[in-house]
C-alpha cells in the first residue's frame, strides 16, 4: 500500500490530462506511452477497487479534456443552454471514464505477478481488449484510442497487418517497457532496451514494404467544400443558394475524372430535387465523362424510413446508404431511457434509418471504391467492406457540428488510419473541413483550410492488393491480446506452485 495514494490518484488525473496531447491537433505522439506509463504504475501496488478509481481519474481527464467539444456540437448546434450542454457534456465524459476504470479493475482483480511482468504483458493487454470492447459496445466510440496517436510515426507502419489496435498495443507496450527500467536489475534493463530498439527496427522494416500496386492510369479528382453554416444548412431560404454554389464549384472542374460532394451537401431529400438538379446535373456530368459522387438524404416513399446516402452521377449510378448511425445524431439510442435528451437537443433529420450491411460497391471513376458516410471512417473492422476489390476508399462528412474545435483535426487523423490500413488513396470531402487527400501511407498530399469554401484537386492511383488487415480485420490483435493474458496467467501459477 502506497503511503501517499491521493498523490497516486493525481498522478493518474496527470496522465489523463497528458494524453490528448498525443492526438491532433497537439500531435505531441510521444505523449501516449508517456501517460499510460504513469497510469499503469498506478496499478502496481493498488487494489482492484483503487485500480478502477485510477483508471477512472484518468478517464476522466482524457475526456473531459480530448472530447469537450461534444459542448460545442450540443450548445452551439444542438439548440441546448449553456447548462444543458455542460451536463450532457460532463454526463458522457463521466460515462466513457468507466472504461479506463474497467482496464484497471480488471488488471489488478484477476492478474497478479510482478511488476515487470504486469506492466509488460498484463496492463497494454487489458487496456487494449478494453479500447476493442469500447470500439462497439453500445455502436462503439473510438475516439482517442491510442494507436490513432501514432499516425505520423514509425509504429503506424504495424496498421496493415495489426490495424489500429495493434499500433495501440506496440505503444502501450512501449510504455509498459520504459516504466518497467527502474523495477529491473542491470540484466533486465539490458532486455528492455534490446527490446525497444526491436520494435523500433521492425516498425522501419515494415515501412519498406509496398503493400498495393497500381491497377490502371491514374486519375483526377476534386474534392468540394462549400463551407454552409449549419445553422443555415437546413434553413428553406438557403436551400437555393446553397445548390447553386455546389453546381457552380462543379462545372469549374469538368476535367476532372471524379467530383466528390460532402455529406447531406444536398439539403433536401434526393427526391425533391432529382429532377430539377440531380438529372440535368447528371446529363452534363456525362457529357464530360465525369462521375459526380453526391451527399444527400434519401427517403424511401415506399416504407417512409429515411437514410443517409451517397450516390453516383454519371458513367455508372449507384447509390450507398449510411450503415453506422452517430448516436443522437441521427438516432436516439435507449429511447425510452434517453427520451428526455430529445426535448434538450434541437438536431434536425435525427431519426435515419441505418443501411443493410453488405450492400452493392459504388463505381466512379472506372473502379469500385469502398464508401462510408461521417464518423463510419472511425471504426478499422467496419472500413473493410467492399475490400480488397475496391481500388480507392471515398468518405464523405459534414464536421460543421464540432465547430473550431480538436474534433475535425481528431477526427481526420482517423480517417488517416484507414488508407494505411488498407493502403488505399482515401478522399475525404467535408462540408467545412478537413477536406483532405491522404495517400495509402496516410499523409495528407492536399487539404484545404477549415470554415473556408474551398476545392482540392490532385491525382489518385487505383491501387490493388491486400494487407493482412484488410484479410483478417480484429480478430488476430484480439486473439494475441488474449494469449498474452493466458501466458502471463500460466506464469504466475507456475511461480505460485513453487
Amino acid at each position: 500500500m502506497t503511503p501517499f495514494p491521493l498523490m497516486v490518484d493525481l498522478l493518474a488525473v496527470l496522465g489523463g490530462l497528458l494524453f490528448p496531447l498525443a492526438f491532433a491537433p497537439f500531435n505531441q505522439p510521444v505523449m501516449a506511452p508517456v501517460a499510460l506509463g504513469l497510469l499503469f504504475t498506478t496499478w502496481l501496488r493498488a487494489t482492484p477497487g483503487q485500480a478502477f478509481r485510477r483508471g477512472y481519474w484518468f478517464g476522466l481527464g482524457q475526456y473531459g479534456f480530448g472530447t469537450g467539444w461534444i459542448y460545442v456540437s450540443m450548445h452551439d448546434y444542438g439548440g441546448a443552454s449553456v447548462w444543458e450542454a455542460g451536463g450532457l457534456t460532463a454526463l458522457f465524459a463521466l460515462c466513457l471514464a468507466l472504461y479506463a476504470g474497467l482496464a484497471g479493475w480488471t488488471a489488478v482483480r484477476f492478474f497478479r505477478g510482478t511488476a515487470p511482468l504486469r506492466l509488460i504483458a498484463i496492463f497494454p493487454a487489458v487496456w487494449i481488449l478494453v479500447e476493442w470492447l469500447r470500439g462497439w459496445f453500445l455502436t462503439g466510440f473510438t475516439w482517442l484510442q491510442a494507436g490513432y496517436s501514432q499516425t505520423d510515426t514509425l509504429l503506424a507502419h504495424i496498421a496493415p497487418i495489426l490495424g489500429s489496435y495493434g499500433v495501440g498495443w506496440v505503444t502501450a507496450l512501449l510504455a509498459g517497457l520504459a516504466f518497467a527500467l527502474p523495477q529491473l536489475g542491470r540484466t533486465g534493463r539490458r532486455m528492455v532496451l534490446v527490446s525497444l530498439i526491436l520494435l523500433l527496427s521492425a516498425s522501419y522494416g515494415l515501412s519498406q514494404i509496398q503493400w498495393a500496386e497500381p491497377d490502371g492510369e491514374p486519375f483526377r479528382v476534386t474534392l468540394l467544400q462549400g463551407n454552409i453554416p449549419q445553422d443555415a444548412k437546413w434553413q428553406p431560404e438557403f436551400q437555393q443558394a446553397t445548390l447553386l454554389r455546389y453546381i457552380r464549384m462543379t462545372r469549374d472542374h469538368w476535367d476532372s475524372r471524379l467530383i466528390i460532394w460532402p455529406e447531406t451537401a444536398v439539403p433536401a431529400f434526393y427526391h425533391q430535387v432529382r429532377e430539377t438538379v440531380l438529372t440535368p446535373l447528371e446529363s452534363e456530368a456525362r457529357q464530360h465523362g465525369t462521375d459526380l459522387l453526391i451527399g444527400v438524404p434519401y427517403l424511401d416513399q415506399t416504407t417512409q424510413q429515411y437514410y443517409n446516402a451517397l450516390i453516383n452521377l454519371g458513367q455508372t449510378p449507384g447509390l450507398y446508404f449510411k450503415r453506422h448511425l452517430v448516436p443522437f445524431g441521427e438516432f436516439l439510442p435507449l429511447r425510452s431511457l434517453l427520451g428526455f435528451v430529445l426535448d434538450i437537443l434541437d438536431i434536425p433529420l435525427a431519426d435515419f434509418s441505418p443501411g443493410q450491411t453488405r450492400q452493392p460497391s459504388l463505381q466512379a471513376a472506372g473502379h469500385s471504391l469502398a464508401a462510408s458516410i461521417c464518423y463510419e471512417d472511425i471504426f478499422g473492422q467496419e472500413s473493410l467492406e467492399g475490400l480488397p476489390q475496391a481500388r480507392y476508399l471515398v468518405n464523405v462528412t459534414n464536421d460543421a457540428w464540432f465547430g473550431d474545435s480538436m474534433a475535425p483535426h481528431q477526427h481526420v487523423q482517423m480517417a488517416r488510419m484507414r488508407a494505411i490500413e488498407t493502403a488505399r488513396y482515401l478522399l475525404r470531402a467535408t462540408n467545412t473541413g478537413v477536406s483532405a487527400l491522404i495517400g495509402p501511407n496516410g499523409r495528407v498530399e492536399a487539404r484545404a483550410p477549415l470554415f473556408e469554401v474551398s476545392e482540392i484537386s490532385g491525382t489518385v492511383w487505383p491501387l490493388s492488393g491486400t494487407t493482412l488487415y484488410v484479410r483478417w480485420g480484429d480478430g488476430p490483435i484480439i486473439g494475441l491480446m488474449l494469449l498474452i493474458l493466458l501466458g502471463a496467467s500460466v506464469q504466475i501459477h507456475r511461480v505460485d506452485v513453487q
